[in-house]
């Protein structure tokens, strides 16, 4: 495909993360589509300058030489493109199908499987960097596939990543290392709410103690990120706890597979999952904090 030709790219899904994407891609001047059954996702992206934003990839599908899918599961991803309104089977053949949510090495194989029966190629491509990362178009994209995928959709990368790891040829390749990279973020996120839940029973100011933290070797970037949260109070999910729920639960079954103990990235899990069954599952993933009995924390301060 000639860089110069014009490229018709559909996002699915127009989450935090999905949303930053798409605009990435309208700003690279590629011929953006979205799809997501949020109404005010889709006039947000309309208002960019999408060609369209539907509930629905039906009515233009068939135009399509790239689709991007950044929903939140492996059974989100099976059911926008295999179910009754499968996308797979509108597409062209030759379109390139870039998985980037976090989704087992099992699950990628068999979506790969699936659309080679309609003779699409697929990117195993997870991402992380965040909503805004996403916005700027410097998410890093962990990715495994042919060497045609990735030649199809290298204006695509180009424009919503500024980091692309080409990890193999084999799909589930990119699901394997984004896995592993989820239990660093959760297992960091868990560490840092059990420093900020100690601080606060032994009576040290939160945001004294997150200051001291970002100003040393303590420090972590989930811990800068999502402890800010804890000190703010505030909860608005910018990644929910029930994610991490699912995505340490990824990292649990990989190592089941390979036989292989992870000691923290259990505890983590459990962590997450206490929260999530306290009723903060659709809180902000820093919520797991609020597992501690016995302390106080900040309460988010009315706005202006």
């Amino acid at each position: 495909m000639a860089q110069t030709s014009a490229l018709n790219v559909g996002v699915i899904g127009l989450g935090s993360m999905g949303m930053g994407a798409a605009q990435s891609c309208i700003k690279a001047g590629l011929n953006t589509f979205g799809v997501d059954l949020n109404p005010l996702a889709l006039e947000t992206l309309r208002q960019s300058g999408a060609q369209a934003a539907e509930s629905s990839a039906t009515s233009f599908a068939s135009q399509l030489d790239a689709v991007l899918l950044l929903v939140v599961n492996a059974a989100q991803v099976k059911g926008i493109l295999f179910g009754e309104q499968g996308v797979a089977s509108k597409l062209k053949p030759g379109t390139v199908v870039m998985v980037s949510s976090t989704i087992s090495s099992q699950d990628a194989q068999w979506i790969e499987q699936q659309l080679a029966q309609h003779q699409l190629l697929m990117l195993d491509a997870p991402v992380s960097g965040g909503a805004a990362k996403a916005a700027l178009g410097e998410m890093t994209v962990m990715a495994s596939g042919s060497d045609q995928a990735f030649e199809r959709v290298q204006r695509v990368l180009d424009a919503v990543a500024s980091k692309v790891y080409r990890i193999g040829s084999e799909i589930g390749l990119g699901s394997t290392v984004k896995i592993i990279h989820q239990l660093l973020a959760g297992v960091h996120i868990a560490a840092g709410a059990e420093a900020m839940a100690l601080a606060a029973r032994a009576g040290i100011p939160l945001d004294t103690m997150y200051d001291v933290v970002t100003n040393a070797a303590g420090n972590s970037w989930m811990f800068e990120n999502r402890m800010r949260h804890v000190v703010d109070g505030d909860y608005s999910p910018k990644s929910a706890v029930d994610i991490f729920v699912k995505d340490l639960g990824l990292v649990a079954d990989t190592a089941k597979a390979l036989h292989f103990p992870l000691p923290l990235a259990s505890t983590a899990f459990n962590m997450f999952t206490s929260a999530s069954n306290a009723g903060f599952g659709k809180q902000d993933d820093s919520a797991v904090i609020k597992i501690f009995s016995g302390i106080t924390l900040p309460e988010k301060k009315d706005q202006p």
